[in-house]
């Protein structure tokens, strides 16, 4: 098995490609070792000294370390722990929780036709960009104009994120939506 990686726009972040199909539906994030304990996989990097953050996307896994180690001392460690897990059979995810989720929030009320545009414009437009860098970004509400968006991945701390947002998602959500005035991120 060979297992190809890619930086992303953020530093503390790494993109492992394992050549074989992650998730099936949606993505998964998990930001500590105590929301992996129902991935047999991600509790497996998370074993790796150093590692802050798992996130599964349908054909790559994101790995982000803390502050204090390089790359140079974990990287291996992490390609040993994603080859044994594809090569033990195991399931990424156990239980019900193994297709992932689409990631964006339920909304209802009267603003549900530009929440619907909203999700669209970002699972057409937004996410397949995102999900290239090694991320995910997901609706998480609407509220008087402003549209909150929760960031995964490599997009969870990137340097850059903030650019993304107010630039390029923003911009794109005015234009296609004149009912939007602001995006704002969101905490998970």
């Amino acid at each position: 098995m060979f297992i190809q990686t890619e930086s992303t726009p953020n530093p503390a972040t790494l993109k492992f490609l394992p050549g074989q199909t992650v998730l099936e539906v949606g993505t998964a994030d998990f930001p500590s070792s105590e929301a992996a304990k129902a991935s047999p996989l991600a509790s497996r990097i998370f074993a790796v000294n150093g590692v802050a953050g798992v996130f599964f996307g349908s054909d790559f896994v994101t790995v982000t370390k803390d502050a204090a180690s390089a790359w140079d001392h974990i990287k291996p460690a992490i390609l040993g722990a994603i080859m044994e897990h594809f090569q033990s059979g195991a399931p990424v995810i156990e239980g019900a929780a193994g297709a992932g989720s689409g990631g964006h929030a339920a909304h209802d009320g009267p603003d549900a036709d530009i929440v619907r545009q909203i999700k669209e414009l970002l699972d057409t437009r937004v996410r397949p960009a995102v999900a290239q860098d090694g991320g995910d970004i997901t609706f998480h509400g609407f509220d008087r104009g402003v549209v909150y968006l929760h960031m995964q991945g490599a997009c969870a701390g990137c340097p850059s994120s903030t650019l993304t947002l107010k630039m390029g998602i923003e911009n794109l959500l005015r234009h296609y939506i004149p009912e939007v005035t602001e995006v704002r991120p969101v905490a998970a």
